[in-house]
């Protein structure tokens, strides 16, 4: 109970489908969404597989509780080997698609090979079917939902844009014109396989096995989360609210992360954007926290703009790393990234270091008038090239690290990723925590696999210090894998212990607080397993020379630096804590603990 019990195989290249029963082993193992989806693409993948090419997997993956009375049970992942970085990639998603596709009867879906020609796939309780995309190549995600759901009534739509289809390797996977699989390129690895869209629509009912006792655990819940300080702060505000806290603690990105102070913060900060702009509050499928924003401008430029957000780390690339001061030229680029179908984050970083390169003059190119910081239509204009993959978009359209390659001059140096995914919005000069915390993330430069910010400022870890940190890290991590198997969101507070008895009332398994944890560890594991296979060693666990050489400039970091010899005690300890070898690599001990 809790899973719907199949899954739903894809063959593109054929267009062959077909039904298999979920291993409920692998499903406890697992538990679902990231972990299960890692288990199968480490199975299912041999070593060295091309990104781009037809034997790459794509798996949208559900949990447990997706679709279930239980908080933020909406969202749902993406799990495949990413373009961008060569790795492991997986991408949480929200807004209403995971709950009708475990609606429609699938735990997740199997897609693999290339289709002939753009095709989409429809299903439903009824039938699965790949239909012909012709008309929809081409258009931008806004309109690809459009179209589709006047077609099927009901349904729930996810697509690629312009950058999809143009395989420029950080595209996203769009739905509900506000969600998206942000990281990593999984809308590339979409786009490689001649996929614009996929539809769903389903009523079945999703049972849990103890279902009276699981009403009483979700209503309490939900009493528990709506009551919750932090969340109703994240209400009024939405993620935006980080902007003047991170810039305050001297931590948000400035001008390609050369400073974690930006002088236009105000300007941009989630305090302004409730007072002067937001019109109303989105919320993704069973979540009352609602922390999306839509916001409107009705002055200037941009009047008329309406678009849901920006978001924090939108608003910390696009806006602060790249000296934009201009919430509604930030908003615009939002909007023109959600529509091309790109990550914001990488999209900002790879501009910012662009302009970066130009202001040093070290890059020279005709195609975008004065690319400085702070020139917005530049940004836009950038934003387009790299979509359509034209002119200096070319360059950028792999990101920042491999641009930097082949621009060369030491620009390698200041492309600001970690195993060539742009870093997110905090600046770890400012916050020492995420520089291991970013160093050893499953996927690259990611924010989401353990947030210390809050635990620094709230003097649970002490602050420009490693004390503590790699333990912090370690638990964080394989806390987070558990979370994001379930699939819940990264904004959900809960305790373990009642999130076990809801997942146990839901599936009928006997998780315990330490057996849910370790799950957890298991999947961090095999992941570690997946990228060592892929080459990944102890030396890619580092970050760029800027936060190691340079001092920070001003604000609470000024005039530190993340010690090299200090960071690698870190990464030492961390490496200990979780009973891996020197280069990183679990060793068979680890392995077995884990039972893989």
């Amino acid at each position: 109970m809790g899973y719907m019990g199949k899954s739903l195989d894809v063959d593109l290249s054929i267009g062959k489908i077909s039904e298999h029963s979920l291993d409920m082993h692998l499903a406890e193992q697992f538990i679902g969404g990231k972990g299960l989806g890692a288990k199968i693409l480490f199975d299912a993948l041999k070593p060295g597989v091309e990104p781009l090419g037809p034997e790459n997997i794509l798996l949208f993956m559900t949990g447990p509780l997706s679709g279930t009375s239980v908080q933020t049970s909406g969202r749902w992942c993406i799990v495949t080997k990413s373009p961008h970085t060569g790795i492991y990639l997986d991408s949480q998603i929200g807004g209403k698609f995971g709950h009708r596709l475990k609606r429609a009867g699938y735990d997740f879906v199997s897609l693999h090979g290339k289709a002939l020609s753009p095709c989409y796939l429809e299903i439903s309780s009824e039938q699965v079917e790949i239909h012909s995309a012709d008309d929809l190549w081409g258009k931008g995600t806004y309109q690809t939902e459009e179209i589709l759901k006047k077609r099927y009534e009901g349904s729930e739509v996810c697509s690629i844009g312009p950058a999809g289809e143009n395989l420029v390797t950080f595209a996203n996977i769009m739905t509900d014109r506000t969600h998206m699989a942000g990281r990593g390129g999984a809308g590339a690895v979409m786009g490689s396989k001649n996929l614009k869209a996929i539809v769903v629509g389903g009523n079945q009912k999703i049972e849990a096995a103890n279902p009276e006792k699981f009403r009483g655990l979700t209503r309490q819940f939900r009493k528990k989360v709506r009551e919750n300080p932090g969340v109703k702060r994240r209400h009024e505000i939405g993620t935006v609210m980080w902007v003047k806290m991170a810039n305050e603690a001297g931590f948000l990105p400035t001008r390609n992360f050369q400073a974690g102070v930006f002088e236009g913060a105000e300007a941009i900060s989630g305090e302004r954007m409730r007072d002067e702009f937001v019109i109303g509050h989105t919320a993704c499928y069973g979540c009352l926290i609602a922390c999306g924003k839509t916001t409107r401008f009705t002055e200037g430029k941009y009047a008329g703009l309406e678009v849901d957000g920006p978001e924090y780390e939108t608003s910390a690339l696009l806006g602060a790393s790249c000296g934009v001061d201009d919430l509604a030229a930030i908003a615009k680029s939002n909007q023109i990234c959600d529509d091309l179908g790109m990550d914001t984050i990488t999209a900002g970083g790879t501009i910012a270091f662009a302009m970066e390169c130009s202001e040093k003059g070290i890059f020279d190119q005709k195609d975008i008038q004065s690319l400085k910081f702070g020139t917005v239509e530049a940004q836009h204009e950038m934003l387009r090239l790299i979509a359509e993959r034209k002119g200096v978009g070319e360059l950028f359209a792999r990101g920042s690290f491999s641009a930097a390659k082949i621009i060369g001059h030491g620009s390698t140096d200041f492309a600001i990723q970690v195993k060539n995914l742009e870093l997110a919005g905090v600046e770890p000069r400012g916050s020492f925590g995420m520089a291991l915390a970013y160093a050893t993330s499953d996927r690259g430069g990611c924010h989401q696999r353990c947030w210390t910010p809050g635990a620094e400022l709230s003097g649970t870890l002490t602050r420009f210090s490693m004390e503590g940190v790699p333990k912090f890290v370690k638990e964080s991590q394989d806390e987070r894998a558990a979370c994001f198997s379930l699939v819940l969101c990264d904004f959900l507070p809960f305790d373990i212990d009642e999130m076990v008895e809801i997942l146990n009332t839901a599936t009928g398994f006997s998780y315990t607080p330490e057996s849910y944890l370790m799950a957890g560890e298991r999947v961090w594991n095999i992941i570690r397993q997946f990228n060592t296979r892929e080459g990944m060693t102890a030396f890619n666990d580092i970050l760029p020379p800027r936060f190691y050489q340079d001092e920070a400039p001003k604000g609470d970091p000024k005039g530190q630096r993340i010690k090299l010899e200090d960071f690698e005690k870190a990464k030492a300890k961390y490496y200990e804590l979780r009973g891996w070898d020197r280069e990183g690599i679990p060793t068979k001990d680890k392995l077995a603990s884990l039972d893989l």
